[in-house]
């Protein structure tokens, strides 16, 4: 179920990002995400982006957390800061692109 949750999440992504693509201007960039066993990457570039299962060549930031942990900070029940001091959230690469996450998961 949750596999399946965020799955949704990701097939989503594409077009809520586009409908706020203001948030977008200027980043260019490649997000990477690894949630539970599945990988996902989100390329931004030039106020447009698209998502992608699987591995990215080069992301810029990758982020690492278990199905149920992501779809909680998704929902709001779990706080991006305190997932990332108690080790539910990994962040390896660009720390600056992770800080901006939260408004982009949101849109």
């Amino acid at each position: 179920m949750a596999q399946a949750a965020v799955t949704e999440f990701f097939e989503s992504l594409q077009g809520r990002l586009a409908q706020g693509a203001g948030k977008l201007a200027g980043m260019n960039c490649i997000y990477q995400f690894r949630v539970g066993d599945a990988v996902y990457n989100v390329k931004l570039a030039d106020g447009k982006a698209a998502v992608e299962k699987g591995e990215a060549s080069s992301p810029n930031c990758t982020v690492t957390m278990g199905e149920s942990d992501f779809l909680d900070l998704l929902s709001g029940k779990l706080n991006g800061q305190m997932a990332f001091m108690t080790g539910k959230l990994k962040v390896a690469g660009d720390f600056g692109l992770a800080l901006k996450l939260e408004s982009l998961l949101k849109a």
